[in-house]
């Protein structure tokens, strides 16, 4: 252990005498209460709090929303922090809460949403005698405010701190790791476009922080039950947003043009975002808009009073990207790839979401999702793809021309699958039980594109959503994607018939 003289005042402690550095041991068990669970950041968290023996407590709004993470020994509690009843019994013997949630994706009403859900959150943890709240929210300084993105961020840093419950807050800026909306905005604006058109805020000085150094401080927190008020954490670097592009495209051996303009409206800007990356513009616009604020810590009592060494953003990136090459983003700002809620109706989708081109069909089908379920993982191979099959031997032979793997892997059994095997030219990325497939496209592609089933039960039986999704590279992987869309509507409407009738034929027959 290793002690040093400190007097100084951080995050409303005071600090003074010689302080001795903790050992690296974990806190003693805590009982946590998580919220935004599902989410980037909370997601996370979880997993990390678990393997240091902390009892974690999750309030979701749906829990099955969850049903895929290996998280079997947290206590899954199904809520909704807007409405005042689930508080009753989520704080029951909680030591620390996890603040996590908010609704920047809701619309222009966010911000007093937010406020409202904090002030009725920490008057709960208050009466439950709670002993702290930790908080993550955005870097800045109040009185040169000119984002309501991070005004309100702060905004609920107070709301959680008008009671008498300990607040630790986090004040961060840009999040870099994989699948965090801010780097995912960086990576498809640099990877599509050879010339940005940027306003001029991109200028703006921020000091990024890697998603790992995040973490390490919300963990680290429950170490330091005397800690609270406001820590601004930082990455190594202070640099502009042109500079965090530039930076990304050299470590990818791209050469960019990155022009700034004058754009009266952060409106403009967010559309463009939304139309060439995955982020839709409720995200886009206010994290524009906060690029004209300067996001960079002023106070470093984090590093004084936490151990964390926060990593550069170029290594940031890499892990990012490592992450990404590999298929092991662990979470990501939205849950792209997976959408059938309860309350969707059966109508077909054709178009573009979150900036993801899709191609969407719903049914409802006479029999419960076990038997559907075996039916979608029949597919490929020597079974054949029940519609227009020919033309997908076709698009395997034009595959196979471009050096492409073509139709020729089949797969391993004609009704088992597991995660990680090839299906023709698709592979495995996503397995649950009578519940999700997702098989990911390998063959040549202007983009990437994946192929999901999604099914839940019915009270008649289940529901399915079979989605075709693609990302397109650039110009060129919009123009295949409308190229091959008559062949859509072909071969995705029978399929997702055939499915259905083979699933409610099978269970006439087993009764």
């Amino acid at each position: 252990m290793a002690s040093a003289p400190l007097a100084f005042r951080a995050g409303g402690v005071e600090y003074s005498g010689t302080v001795t550095s903790p050992p690296t041991t974990h806190a003693r068990p805590l009982r946590v209460l998580v919220t935004g669970a599902t989410g980037y950041i909370g997601g996370r968290l979880v997993p990390r709090l678990l393997d240091r023996g902390h009892h974690v407590r999750c309030v979701v709004r749906n829990p099955s929303r969850l049903a895929g993470h290996p998280w079997p020994d947290a206590e899954i509690v199904p809520g909704d922090l807007e409405e005042p009843d689930v508080f009753w019994n989520v704080f029951d013997g909680i030591d620390v809460a996890y603040y996590l949630v908010h609704s920047m994706a809701a619309g222009k009403y966010y911000r007093e949403r937010d406020r409202l859900m904090a002030l009725a959150f920490a008057a709960a943890a208050d009466r439950a005698s709670v002993k702290r709240i930790i908080y993550l929210g955005g870097l800045g300084e109040p009185q040169f405010e000119r984002s309501p993105h991070l005004y309100s961020r702060q905004e609920v840093g107070r709301a959680l701190a008008s009671t008498g419950v300990p607040v630790l807050e986090f004040r961060a800026a840009v999040i870099v790791g994989s699948g965090s909306a801010s780097f995912e905005m960086i990576r498809h604006l640099v990877e599509r476009l050879p010339v940005l058109l940027a306003p001029t805020a991109v200028d703006t000085a921020c000091q990024p922080i890697g998603i790992r150094s995040v973490l390490d401080y919300l963990v680290e927190s429950l170490e330091h039950p005397e800690a609270h008020g406001v820590f601004e954490i930082g990455g190594a670097d202070v640099l502009s947003y042109r500079d965090m592009m530039q930076r990304y495209a050299r470590i990818r051996g791209l050469r960019r043009l990155i022009l700034a303009l004058p754009v009266p409206l952060p409106e403009l800007a967010g559309h463009w975002v939304d139309l060439f990356t995955p982020i839709p513009f409720s995200i886009a616009e206010p994290l524009v808009e906060s690029m004209r604020t300067q996001v960079i810590v002023k106070d470093d009592a984090a590093r004084r009073v936490f151990r964390v060494e926060p990593t550069g953003y170029d290594e940031a990136v890499r892990l990012a990207l490592r992450r990404v090459a590999e298929d092991s983003v662990a979470t990501t700002w939205a849950s792209s790839l997976s959408s059938l809620a309860q309350d969707q109706g059966d109508e077909d989708v054709l178009g573009e979401h979150e900036g993801m081109l899709l191609d969407r069909k719903r049914r409802r089908v006479h029999a419960p999702p076990e038997r559907l379920f075996e039916a979608i993982c029949r597919l490929g191979g020597e079974n054949g793809w029940l519609a227009g099959n020919w033309l997908w031997q076709l698009r395997g032979v034009l595959d196979r021309l471009v050096g492409g793997t073509g139709m020729r892997r089949g797969r391993r059994h004609p009704r088992d699958l597991r995660i990680g095997e090839p299906v023709d030219f698709w592979r495995v990325e996503a397995l649950e039980e009578a519940h999700l497939l997702r098989l990911r496209a390998e063959m040549k592609l202007p983009g990437s594109a994946w192929l999901q089933f999604e099914v839940l039960p019915d009270k008649q039986g289940c529901r399915v959503e079979q989605t075709a999704f693609f990302d397109p590279d650039g110009l060129l992987g919009y123009l295949y994607w409308y190229a091959v869309l008559p062949f859509h509507r072909f071969i995705f409407p029978g399929m997702i018939d055939a499915l259905k009738a083979r699933a409610e034929a099978a269970e006439q027959q087993a009764r």
